[in-house]
C-alpha cells in the first residue's frame, strides 16, 4: 500500500466534503442525532465551505491518499484563537509562544489501524512546524476514546476543556497540546 499526503487545492473541495460527510459523525459521541450531524456537515463542511477554507491563507489542509484514493484529511488554522476561554487555556500552557490549531483530523473508518493516520499526522505536524508555531493544539470529544488514544500516542496532552456545538447539543471536549519539534 502506498500512502501519500499532499496539500489540498481548490479542486479538492468536493472530495474534502465527501470525506467530511463520511467521517465527521465518527467523532461525535454516541446518541448524537444523525440530523444534527448532517446539518453540521451541510453548514460547515460543504464543498463551498471547503472552497472558503482553501482560499484562507491562515489555513492549511492536507489530504492523505492510499493507492491514489483519498482516505483522510487534516486542517490547521493559524492566527488568534476565537474562543476566549480556549485562548486563555492555551496561552497559559505555552507561555506566550506561538501555537496553531489542528482543527480537523479525519480518516475513513475502513483505514483505521492501517498506518494512514500516523502518516497524515506526521505530515500535519511538519506543516504546523513550518508555520513557525512552537505548539499545536486541538479539541476532541471527551467520549471519543479511539481519538484520545491516538492523540496521546502522538504526544498531545490534555490541558483543559472546551464546548463544541452540534445541532442544539453542546458537547464537552478536551483541549490537547503538544510541542512542535523545529525542522
Amino acid at each position: 500500500m502506498s500512502i501519500i499526503t499532499r496539500r489540498a487545492g481548490l479542486s479538492d473541495s468536493g472530495l474534502l466534503h465527501d470525506l467530511a460527510a463520511r467521517t465527521f459523525g465518527l467523532a461525535c459521541p454516541p446518541g448524537t442525532a444523525q440530523s444534527d450531524i448532517d446539518a453540521f456537515v451541510a453548514a460547515h463542511l460543504s464543498a463551498e465551505s471547503f472552497r472558503g477554507y482553501l482560499a484562507d491563507p491562515a489555513r492549511i489542509i492536507l489530504v492523505a491518499e492510499e493507492d491514489g484514493v483519498p482516505v483522510g484529511y487534516s486542517m490547521l488554522i493559524g492566527g488568534p484563537i476565537a474562543d476566549p476561554e480556549v485562548a486563555a487555556t492555551v496561552a497559559a500552557a505555552v507561555g506566550g509562544k506561538g501555537s496553531i490549531e489542528l482543527s480537523k483530523f479525519y480518516l475513513a473508518p475502513e483505514r483505521h489501524g492501517s498506518g494512514v493516520a500516523s502518516a497524515l499526522m506526521s505530515a500535519t505536524l511538519r506543516a504546523a512546524t513550518a508555520t513557525g508555531a512552537e505548539y499545536c493544539w486541538l479539541g476532541v470529544n471527551q467520549r471519543n476514546e479511539r481519538a484520545a488514544k491516538f492523540y496521546a500516542k502522538q504526544d498531545f496532552d490534555v490541558i483543559g476543556v472546551k464546548r463544541f456545538r452540534v445541532g442544539e447539543i453542546w458537547h464537552d471536549d478536551y483541549v490537547r497540546l503538544r510541542a512542535l519539534t523545529p525542522a
